[in-house]
């Protein structure tokens, strides 16, 4: 159900970049958002197991009413009264990016590390703040930032940091995530299935980039190697490498 929920909330999130949904006087998040994200993520594990400390009025798209321990780094999240009046000063800030002077990755990373520490709900802050990262990228045209379970501690201590003022950890990490996002999807797709890209925009689950690059070294691939050292090539040659590994294997 945590899947599902994620999932229903992340498509909603993801269509944002092809068909914007700015409401009001075309801001990039609203009041409405946060609640609306979090309620779609929330709702279907929680339908079934609802958080054990939570209030009549704590469920999927309401706020905190009570207050909540420090973080393991030592921030503490507001008191629950002040949650509202927090989070729509936050809400502020997020209009602000477009005008703002800093990198736009690490305007982002403020953003995010802000929503964290105002930590609006009795659960599930953590996802939503993440769907909202990406739903404030999509609405400024940038690809989302999907980060991977394995990048969870890095993740977390760009964050403690962030918690004390500085934001480039995070920044850094956000900003690589959305370029593996358009490397790994966007440039195939709108290369075509012909056309040579970088390896890293080839790379599937069943097959790394590591692997790919060997297999061009080795001439298993097909691919051609440009001055600067970067190997490119194209999915239909990728696809042929894989084909011709299983009739290696089913051969053996």
């Amino acid at each position: 159900m945590e899947v599902k929920g994620y999932a229903d909330a992340a498509q909603w999130v993801y269509a944002q970049a092809v068909v914007p949904d700015l409401v009001g006087g075309g801001e990039l998040l609203t009041l409405t958002d946060v609640r609306y994200v979090h309620r779609m993520a929330m709702t279907p594990v929680w339908d079934v197991a609802p958080n054990p400390d939570a209030g009549p009025h704590e469920g999927p798209g309401s706020f905190r009413r009570h207050d909540i321990h420090s973080f393991p780094g030592g921030m503490k999240p507001p008191s629950h009264a002040l949650v509202e009046p927090r989070l729509r000063d936050w809400l502020d800030s997020v209009e602000a990016v477009r005008a703002s002077a800093a990198h736009p990755m690490e305007a982002i990373a403020a953003i995010h590390a802000g929503f964290e520490q105002v930590h609006p709900f009795i659960d599930g802050n953590g996802r939503t703040g993440r769907l909202l990262m990406n739903l404030i990228l999509c609405r400024l045209g940038y690809a989302p930032a999907i980060i991977q379970k394995r990048e969870r501690e890095r993740y977390l201590r760009a964050l403690r940091q962030a918690d004390a003022g500085n934001y480039g950890p995070l920044a850094e990490q956000i900003a690589r995530a959305v370029l593996d996002n358009i490397l790994r999807f966007m440039v195939p797709a709108l290369a075509g299935a012909e056309r040579l890209v970088p390896l890293a925009s080839l790379a599937t689950p069943e097959v790394s980039h590591l692997a790919l690059r060997n297999a061009a070294q080795r001439g298993r691939l097909k691919a051609q190697r440009a001055e600067n050292g970067q190997w490119r090539s194209s999915r239909a040659w990728v696809d042929e490498y894989i084909a011709s590994k299983y009739r290696s294997a089913a051969r053996g």
